[in-house]
């Protein structure tokens, strides 16, 4: 071309070593999704209920509710509003996850689930957690994700909650390790210093139980508009999630508590009110690139009465659902074993019709064929993603991914995380 730059080796490596201090605190502060499973759902427990056969239990309560309410596929398309065919090709999986898998993350509460009790009965019942957790996973019947949810950091609550959590740990680590999924949930958290002390506290428990450091992972729960929105007027979810040295692992939505604090009459109270979207909005851009996660709320709609009565409040779940996880929120909260068949029906409905354009959207794009819709990196990362993530809760299945999408659970992680090169045709 007869031209030449005009910048030279000199100038180039001025500029690298002027951002490198930037590029080091975007890599640590935005690391990106770690691209493992999430969890669909969070069960909140009260404590002095769990016990080793809790999971099966719910199980078989809610396999039971499935064939007296919705026994065939017509019938949980009508319940749940799924189109019959989409009703028809979730039915069977649904049946089969309600019996091998029907809770993925169970929180064992000690927070509002089980309310303020005399400190000698929550200290039994922090021991006796720990004795049916350990018996759970001895039996084989304890979910993928597992864990406690504290009382909070406030000055009232905050020590009985660190002694509840202390207590748990003794119990648990004299007989085995932590599970590998295992975290602690903390509610009500409303300012950075919290999250600071969050992080210490961790650190002492680590030391004194003998655990490897960084070993204990959190969750904060919003539930206040201090959680969201601080009297500075910066967005404090953000500072939160910065605060907690890689330590919090998600950030889940409350419901009830944040829209009353932000006056929302308790017949209007849900998860799908200007206020609530508000707020997950401002979470969702407080967690992008952070690598944690994000869960919805709960809906206090019991299925539970008369059938009608049930077949109301599954057909208000299925759609609360469905209308999280088009708004990006994978995960949400379950309060009843009934809840379960709605919370799966709808999952495994949006996943399964996502299926099919998704993987040949991503088929397309990584053997470089034209097609009505031009996909690059991004979008890649995004069909990839959905079809992880049916992978992992058993909405689709491994042979179906290569059959449609021409890939396997390994080659679609990394795509996931990097939309990786293009095939070329032929390959």
């Amino acid at each position: 071309m007869g031209y030449q730059t005009r910048l030279g080796p000199a100038d180039l490596a001025a500029l690298d070593d002027r951002l490198a201090p930037v590029d080091a605190a975007l890599a640590r502060l935005y690391p990106g999704d770690p691209g493992t499973r999430q969890p669909v759902h969070t069960v909140y427990l009260p404590a002095d209920r769990f016990h080793s056969e809790t999971a099966p239990e719910w199980g078989a309560t809610a396999l039971a509710a499935l064939a007296a309410h919705a026994p065939d596929p017509a019938a949980l398309a009508e319940v749940t509003g799924l189109e019959p065919t989409v009703a028809a090709a979730v039915y069977d999986r649904v049946t089969m996850k309600l019996a091998a898998e029907p809770i993925e993350d169970l929180r064992i509460d000690f927070e509002d689930g089980y309310g303020p009790r005399p400190d000698d009965e929550e200290d039994t019942a922090a021991v006796r957690a720990a004795a049916a957790l350990a018996a759970a996973r001895s039996e084989r019947a304890l979910p993928p994700f597992v864990g406690l949810r504290v009382k909070s950091l406030e000055a009232a609550t905050r020590r009985r909650g660190v002694r509840t959590l202390d207590l748990f740990l003794a119990a648990l680590l004299a007989d085995a390790p932590l599970p590998d999924g295992f975290v602690v949930t903390f509610p009500k958290v409303m300012a950075v210093e919290q999250v600071a002390a969050l992080v210490e506290i961790c650190q002492r428990l680590e030391t004194a139980h003998g655990l490897p450091a960084g070993r204990l992972r959190f969750e904060l729960q919003i539930e206040t508009p201090q959680s969201v929105l601080g009297a500075a007027g910066l967005v404090t979810v953000a500072q939160l999630v910065h605060a907690s040295a890689g330590r919090c692992v998600g950030l889940h939505y409350g419901t009830y508590d944040y829209s009353a604090a932000v006056g929302v009459a308790a017949g209007f109270q849900s998860m799908e009110h200007p206020a609530a979207d508000q707020a997950k909005a401002l979470m969702q851009i407080a967690a992008a690139g952070t690598g944690v996660r994000l869960s919805d709320g709960s809906t206090n709609i019991l299925p539970v009465g008369s059938v009608a009565a049930i077949r109301d409040a599954w057909r208000l779940h299925a759609r609360l659902v469905r209308r999280s996880l088009e708004r990006a929120f994978y995960q949400g909260w379950d309060l009843h074993p009934v809840q379960l068949p709605t919370r799966f029906a709808a999952t495994y409905g949006f996943y399964r019709e996502a299926l099919p354009a998704a993987a040949a959207r991503l088929r397309a794009y990584l053997d470089k064929v034209a097609g009505g819709v031009l996909d690059e990196p991004a979008t890649a990362r995004a069909l990839a993603d959905v079809l992880a993530r049916g992978l992992d809760c058993g909405a689709v299945d491994e042979v179906e991914l290569r059959n449609l999408a021409g890939l396997d659970a390994t080659e679609l992680a990394v795509l996931r995380q990097s939309a990786g090169p293009s095939r070329g045709p032929g390959n």
